[in-house]
């Protein structure tokens, strides 16, 4: 079973990449993305992507720059994720056949996303719009469009994001920060697998 949780590895080195991936989908959580500004980041998507393409969604995060785009579709990554709502960015991800999830906080910002061809929609920092915030914001966006809360947003949120009409989430330093293992992953994976499905239940 697939869920709407985006796993944010940012410093994630290379080496560590193929077993944290392999207990990430283990867990449930089937789209992964490596943030620019982690070592090496397109070594650890190419090494992703080479393992489990054909079983999870591996892109890139903090994607500034349209040569971005290319070098991750050189890479094997098929999805494009940013803290921020660059048209040309998305152009080029949409160009290239990829998923383009730009960062957005205000509703000028949604709607130029999408007329700019986004396929869905990080609000960031959520944290800082709140739950009353979303809410507002999917009042006036597409009902099918997929909204993922993104920044301070934990397990303990789910419920109240859901409710506000939040897709899903992207969760990064509840589940990986850099230096972490398999083995310290594993555990924080499950677990916020096990909180989605308790409040989407």
């Amino acid at each position: 079973m697939s869920r709407p949780i985006i796993a944010i590895l940012r410093g994630l080195v290379p080496e560590d990449a193929v077993p944290i991936t392999e207990v990430l989908i283990e867990a449930g959580i089937d789209r992964v993305e490596v943030p620019l500004n982690s070592p090496d980041p397109f070594e650890s998507i190419r090494a992703m992507a080479d393992r489990f393409g054909t079983m999870a969604t591996i892109g890139a995060g903090t994607v500034l720059r349209p040569d971005d785009v290319a070098r991750l579709v050189e890479a094997g990554g098929r999805m494009v994720v940013s803290p921020n709502c660059d048209p040309e960015v998305i152009a080029a991800t949409k160009a290239s056949g990829l998923s383009s999830y730009p960062g957005v906080f205000t509703a000028t910002e949604c709607f130029a996303a999408l007329k700019a061809g986004a396929d869905g929609l990080k609000i960031f920092p959520a944290s800082k719009l709140g739950v009353d915030g979303m809410a507002a914001l999917k009042a006036v966006l597409p009902a099918e469009l997929e909204v993922y809360a993104v920044g301070g947003v934990g397990a303990a949120d789910f419920a109240g994001w859901l409710s506000a009409g939040a897709t899903g989430f992207g969760i990064g330093s509840a589940l990986f920060k850099a230096g972490d293992s398999a083995a310290d992953v594993r555990p924080r994976a499950k677990a916020i697998v096990a909180a989605f499905d308790e409040a989407s239940a």
